[in-house]
């Protein structure tokens, strides 16, 4: 695998400070946010300077029930032709449910949610990464995520599932060890029990970032500094095998550039510390081993991907069964349905209250004239309507929506904030769909007000 070296997530609002940070070898950039024939000027100077920039995809759902989405992978290939990329990174992960699979309703969770660890969910995942990887013109990896709640009945441990993902596709993996760190918080998980069962030749790089701890749950936040468990894990995972990049992701909450370089030189030593341990045990052992052997036999773990087992069409059954169980679990989420058997009630109104908080935020992000024009009452307005029209498109389809459904409902009170609300929903909403559709319906109705 290449080496990259030590990184940071590339956002628009951290541009500058990471061009003129030392020490960067590479940069993340998330893939849906770039425009292949209009890469920012940023980028393209990392670029001609010889940083490598990978793509990160959190759009193609590859543990959901359906197969990935044609579109949506020619998309993440666009990118990492545009960007030079070594590699393609995306999730393990389902981020939207229903449809023909249930004959129900699509639904949008707009986050990563996690998949089940079982023997149906495994089956599919192999399948839709088999896919994935021969649309893609470069290696892809895939990240381990970040859960506040568990599914009942799983049948592996996250270090099991994991391993038997990349022993029979061959893909990469992306550890983040901040995500370990939170389902250890979250689950009760221990993350040496998951390092030691990792396949770590496997791993493609590590991400590493902060989050904080509310009424005994760890959230993901990236909005955080890198807190000290988080870098004990690192330290870990380095005694064990020597990453061949480490990058920290920073979304929200940007602190000045000197903050973000002192996390930065934690990071990398973290990572000597833990070079330094691999060394010790190299000594004491007599070995010239790189890392402590892993949970399976050497053999298994150096050969090559195992063949698909079955036809694909013999999986039709499990993603059947995978379908029913997502969308029943995502409809609980965002449309208040009844929680399926054997979900914790808490933890899935903590997760639905995270969902609806991030919706909100990116809702601001892609369309903040909204914030602007609703001022202080945005967020409480937002998160009202979010409990009763879950997202069934993408976030720029939401926030219309989201316009279109105060102004028909007469809001907001305040005449003049009323009209730049519509005067936005206009120039944004296009041209006039066919007559019978509703968003013809609603522009009719707003441009008679």
């Amino acid at each position: 695998m290449e080496r990259l070296g030590t990184g940071i997530g590339w956002r628009p609002e951290i541009a500058d400070a990471v061009e003129r940070m030392p020490g960067i070898d590479w940069v993340e950039v998330v893939a849906e946010n770039v425009c292949p024939g209009h890469l920012p000027d940023s980028l393209l100077r990392l670029r001609e300077r010889g940083v490598t920039v990978v793509p990160h995809g959190v759009s193609l759902g590859l543990g959901g029930a359906d197969r990935p989405d044609p579109a949506r992978l020619a998309a993440l290939a666009e990118r990492a032709e545009a960007l030079g990329s070594p590699l393609v990174t995306e999730h393990i992960a389902f981020v939207r449910a229903g449809g023909p699979l249930t004959a129900s309703p699509r639904l949008e969770a707009g986050h990563l949610l996690p998949v089940p660890r079982t023997r149906d969910a495994l089956d599919v995942l192999c399948e839709n990464v088999r896919i994935a990887q021969d649309a893609l013109p470069v290696p892809l990896a895939v990240e381990n995520i970040a859960a506040l709640i568990s599914w009942p009945g799983e049948e592996m441990t996250e270090g099991q599932f994991l391993y038997e993902l990349a022993e029979r596709t061959g893909v990469r993996l992306l550890i983040d060890v901040a995500n370990l760190h939170t389902n250890h918080v979250n689950r009760g998980e221990d993350p040496a029990k998951a390092l030691a069962e990792l396949p770590l030749e496997a791993i493609a790089y590590v991400h590493v970032a902060g989050g904080f701890e509310r009424d005994g749950v760890w959230h993901d936040s990236h909005a955080h500094p890198v807190p000290r468990p988080v870098l004990d894990v690192l330290t870990d995972l380095a005694s064990r095998v020597s990453p061949p990049g480490v990058l920290l992701e920073r979304d929200e909450n940007f602190p000045e550039p000197a903050e973000l370089e002192r996390e930065l030189a934690e990071i990398r030593g973290a990572l000597e510390e833990g070079r330094r341990t691999r060394a010790a045990i190299r000594v004491a052992s007599g070995s010239t081993a790189s890392a402590p052997a892993t949970a399976r036999d050497s053999a298994d773990s150096t050969s090559e991907p195992a063949a698909p087992s079955h036809h694909a069409s013999a999986h039709e059954p499990a993603r059947q069964r995978l379908a029913l169980t997502q969308a029943a679990l995502l409809s609980a989420l965002v449309a208040g349905t009844p929680v399926p058997e054997g979900f914790d009630r808490v933890r899935l109104g903590v997760q639905a209250r995270a969902l609806a908080g991030k919706r909100a935020d990116v809702v601001a992000k892609v369309a903040p004239e909204l914030p602007v024009i609703l001022g202080p009452a945005y967020r409480p307005t937002f998160l009202a309507y979010a409990q009763r029209h879950p997202m069934t498109g993408g976030y720029r389809r939401d926030a219309l929506d989201f316009a279109e459904r105060l102004l028909l409902d007469g809001r907001p009170q305040e005449a003049r904030a009323r009209r730049e609300l519509r005067e936005w929903w206009l120039d944004r909403s296009g041209s006039a769909p066919r007559p019978r559709s509703r968003m013809a319906r609603a522009r009719r109705v707003l441009l008679r007000r």
